[in-house]
C-alpha cells in the first residue's frame, strides 16, 4: 500500500523501547517509542489533561517513515504518582517535553496532538519552535475563559440529557457553579467520594464527544462498585487546570502564533464537536498563514470517528511524502 494515500489507521504496533523518565517534584513519567529509530520523529500529546496514551495513537503514522514517541504526562496513565495535582502545571509539562527530547537524543520532532494536546503542542511550540518540524492537531483547544464557560454551561444546549445527568449528581445549591462542586469532590481523600464524582464527571464529556452521543448509551452513567484511578486522574486534572486557566495568559496561544507561523500547520476539526467547538480551530487557522485546515463534516470530537482519523493519517503521511520530496515540497508538507 501506498502510505501516501491512506485513509485509515495503520496496523496496531509494538513499541521497539519505554521506558521511565524522573523528572521534578516525585514525577516519574512513562515514555515509548514505536516504529522506525531513524525515521522522522513525532510526538504525539495526548487529551485531557490526564487521558493518558491509548495503543491506537500509534496508528495514526507510518512504521516505516516515523519514529513514533508517546508519553504519558504528570499524574496520569502509566505515569505516578497517578492522579496528583503537585508540581502539575502546564509550564511543567513543557518541561517534561524538553526533557524527553533531549534524553531521546532528537533534535527536532513533528508535533501532533488532540483536544488538550492541542494547547499544549501549541504552548510548547511557542516556547521551543527550534525543536519543531511542524504541527499536526485535532480538536482545537486554546483554554480561553469562554472555551471552559462552554464545557461548563454550553454543552447542555446540544446534549441537555446528559448535562441534567451530570448536574443532578449535585445537591440543587451547587448547580450553578459545578466546577467548583465537583472539584470538592473530587479533591476529598475517600475514594467513595471522589470516585464517583470523577466518574460522573467523565460520563458528561465522554456522552458530549461523539456526533452520535455514545455508543455504550446509558451504561456510560452507571457507577461501577470502584471507580479505576485512572478515571479519578482525568477527571481531577481536568478540574485542575480549568481552575487555574490552563495556566496561561489571557489570550496567550493566539498571542504567540507569530512565534511559530513559520512551521508547517494542519488542523482537523469535527464540524459538530460539541467539546472544542469549531470556531477556535478557525480562529487558529485565520492567525496562522499557511496553515492547512480540515472540516470533517460528519465528525465530533473523537479523534477516532471515521472522517478524523482519516485526515490525521492523510496528514501525516503528506508529511512524510514532503519530507522525502525535499525542496519545495517540504516547505509546504500538508498539501493534500
Amino acid at each position: 500500500m501506498d502510505s501516501f494515500h491512506a485513509t485509515d489507521l495503520y496496523p496496531p504496533i509494538a513499541p521497539y523501547a519505554s521506558g521511565v523518565l524522573a523528572v521534578d517534584a516525585g514525577h516519574r513519567l512513562y515514555w515509548e517509542q514505536c516504529g522506525s529509530p531513524g525515521a522522522i520523529p513525532v510526538v504525539y500529546l495526548h487529551g485531557g489533561p490526564g487521558s493518558g496514551c491509548l495503543p491506537a495513537h500509534r496508528r495514526f503514522y507510518d512504521p516505516d517513515r516515523y519514529r513514533i514517541v508517546l508519553f504519558d504526562q504528570r499524574g496520569c496513565g502509566r505515569s505516578t504518582p497517578i492522579g496528583s495535582t503537585d508540581a502539575n502545571t502546564t509550564q511543567d509539562l513543557i518541561a517534561d517535553i524538553e526533557a524527553l527530547r533531549e534524553y531521546l537524543d532528537i533534535p527536532q520532532w513533528l508535533v501532533a496532538g488532540g483536544s488538550w494536546g492541542t494547547t499544549l503542542a501549541l504552548a510548547y511550540g511557542q516556547a521551543h519552535p527550534e525543536h519543531c518540524l511542524g504541527f499536526i492537531l485535532r480538536g482545537v483547544f486554546l483554554f480561553g475563559d469562554d472555551e471552559v464557560d462552554w464545557f461548563l454551561h454550553g454543552m447542555g444546549q446540544i446534549f441537555p440529557e446528559a448535562e441534567a445527568r451530570w448536574l443532578a449528581y449535585l445537591p440543587p445549591e451547587e448547580r450553578a457553579a459545578p466546577l467548583d462542586a465537583y472539584a470538592r469532590r473530587l479533591a476529598h481523600p475517600d475514594p467513595r467520594v471522589h470516585g464517583p464524582a470523577a466518574h460522573m464527571w467523565n460520563a458528561y464529556e465522554h456522552a458530549c464527544s461523539s456526533l452520535h452521543g455514545p455508543r455504550d448509551g446509558d451504561l456510560c452513567w452507571r457507577l461501577p462498585e470502584v471507580v479505576d484511578n485512572d478515571v479519578v486522574a482525568l477527571a481531577r486534572l481536568e478540574v485542575h487546570y480549568m481552575r487555574n486557566h490552563g495556566f496561561l495568559a489571557p489570550g496567550q496561544l493566539l498571542d504567540g502564533v507569530p512565534k511559530v507561523a513559520h512551521l508547517p500547520l494542519a488542523i482537523i476539526q469535527g464540524r459538530y464537536d460539541v467539546v472544542c467547538p469549531i470556531r477556535t480551530a478557525y480562529r487558529l487557522a485565520q492567525a496562522w498563514p499557511g496553515a492547512a485546515m480540515t472540516v470533517v463534516p460528519d465528525a465530533g470530537h473523537s479523534a477516532f470517528e471515521p472522517g478524523t482519523r482519516a485526515a490525521m493519517v492523510r496528514y501525516a503521511d503528506a508529511f512524510a511524502h514532503a519530507h522525502d520530496l525535499g525542496g519545495a515540497a517540504a516547505a509546504r508538507p500538508f498539501t493534500l
